[in-house]
This record gives C-alpha cells, structure tokens and sequence, in this order.
C-alpha cells in the first residue's frame, strides 16, 4: 500500500482551469479551438495550462492538420485515485484500531 499521493499532480489539477479541462478531456478528445468555446478562456490562457497538463503526463496531443487534439490519459487519473483509496484504507484501518500517538 503507497502512504503517499503525487503532490505535483494534485498540485496540476488544483488549477480550477486545469481540472474543468481535465473534466472535459474526459468525455471526448478536444482540440484548443474546442476548448475555448467550452471554457471560455483565452486561448493563449488555454495553451499554458494544456502545455502544463501535457508535461505533468495528464494528457497527451493528436496533430490533425492544422489544429492538435488533446486526449485525457486515464491512466494517471486512475493512479491518483488508486493513492488516494490506499491512503482511505489506510485511514480507515487506523480509525477501526483507534490508533493515536500519545503525547509527551
């Protein structure tokens, strides 16, 4: 069981922009011309963030002709959560053998 979370990737979906993309990427593959219209955000605002979620390995790119289509990778998704259900175990267990450190 991992007692730790990915606090870079938190830190990447902690943007409110970011995880509204995210959210988005996550029922169809868009491209940034897409995106704007769904976000409203600028688009050189947009391309910051997707250069941000890119390099974080959140998403990955499509060329198609002119325009470059963005896929969420469910996989990092799906780790994340799975460090955070560890950590829920974790803390469960610990709550079940009502654990506590005593103090000096």
């Amino acid at each position: 069981m991992m007692t730790s979370v990915d606090t870079d990737l938190i830190r990447v979906l902690g943007d409110p922009l970011r995880l509204q993309i995210v959210t988005l990427l996550a029922k169809e593959t868009l491209c940034t011309t897409h995106l704007v219209e769904e976000t409203g955000a600028r688009q050189t605002n947009l391309s910051n963030h997707l250069k941000v979620l890119r390099e974080a390995g959140v998403v990955e790119t499509e060329p198609c002709g002119r325009f470059t289509y963005y896929r969420l990778r469910p996989d990092v998704i799906a780790s994340l959560a799975g460090q955070f259900a560890d950590l829920a175990e974790i803390a469960r267990a610990t709550a079940e053998a009502n654990t506590k450190r005593s103090c000096p």
